[in-house]
């Protein structure tokens, strides 16, 4: 399995490849730009053309992760425009350094109709990806029901992709977290088992291109979205031991979003996960 974790670039796209290798990764997801903005990122194309073949020559796996303040179901358009750019700058980014796609959320709409949001994060995609030739994805990331609703089902990821015009730059990452706290996974014996076969039978899987693998700090079903070190949290080590059943016969980047131990990293987490994995 392509096992990592989320890395700084604060000293650049290749040296956070390099990093990854030095935890024995070989995967890693970075923020492409400052995280707490839509800005739009000026780029060092060598920096980025290093990381790409560094990442070549390693078999390894890179995504990037939007913004914090990105949300597909926007309705000011001011705040719209700002995150269409932001998203193409995103996009343009990843694939300068060889990365699989840019992990979005699926988006929040506190609207009265529930359906506009729906249609507002259908026609953002679209404006995004109009025009776009890339081989980066736009990888929309399952929500965990925390202030909103939207983006829980796996129902909704399937149609909104299916809906837009562009579905062949659109993938899906799955957060493992998000997953157990809206109660798509459920805690209950034969709850991994039940969401893969619904997985395969709408077709999501097919389309997933990367996952976020985190614990739970809170039960399942509280809507509570807060990572905790894999083993350690609600989920459990022999519930992750089912899901990367499914997920090591995928050829796709798993990284961790957990919290880094203090004076440490994710090394050790790392490899309880390849210990965890089916050989």
């Amino acid at each position: 399995m392509n096992i990592g974790c989320h890395l700084s670039i604060r000293n650049g796209f290749l040296e956070a490849a390099k990093l990854a290798s030095k935890l024995e990764a070989s995967a890693y997801q970075y923020f492409p730009k400052n995280p707490r903005s839509l800005s739009v990122k000026q780029w060092n194309p060598k920096d980025a053309e290093a990381c790409m073949d560094y990442c070549r020559t390693h078999r390894m796996y890179s995504i990037a992760h939007s913004p914090y303040p990105t949300n597909l179901a926007i309705e000011t358009p001011e705040l719209r425009q700002a995150t269409v750019r932001s998203l193409r700058n995103d996009l343009a980014i990843a694939e300068a350094c060889g990365s699989v796609g840019v992990v979005v959320h699926f988006g929040k709409y506190k609207g009265a109709d529930p359906l506009q949001g729906y249609k507002n994060i259908i026609q953002c995609l679209h404006e995004v990806l109009e025009g776009w030739h890339g081989a980066a994805k736009l990888l929309i990331e399952n929500q965990a029901g925390e202030g909103s609703a939207m983006g829980t089902t796996l129902e909704e990821l399937v149609q909104i992709r299916s809906l837009s015009d562009y579905r062949e730059h659109i993938g899906f990452c799955f957060d493992t977290c998000h997953a157990y706290a809206c109660g798509l996974w459920s805690s209950a014996p034969g709850g991994w088992a039940e969401l893969d076969k619904k997985a395969a039978r709408l077709g999501y899987w097919d389309h997933l291109l990367a996952v976020h693998l985190n614990d739970s700090l809170y039960e399942g079903g509280m809507g509570k979205d807060r990572h905790a070190i894999i083993g350690t949290g609600s989920i459990g080590a022999d519930r992750f031991r089912q899901c990367l059943k499914t997920f090591s016969a995928m050829d796709i980047p798993v990284v961790l979003e957990t919290p880094v131990p203090r004076g440490g990293d994710h090394g050790p987490e790392i490899r309880f996960v390849k210990e965890l994995s089916p050989t």
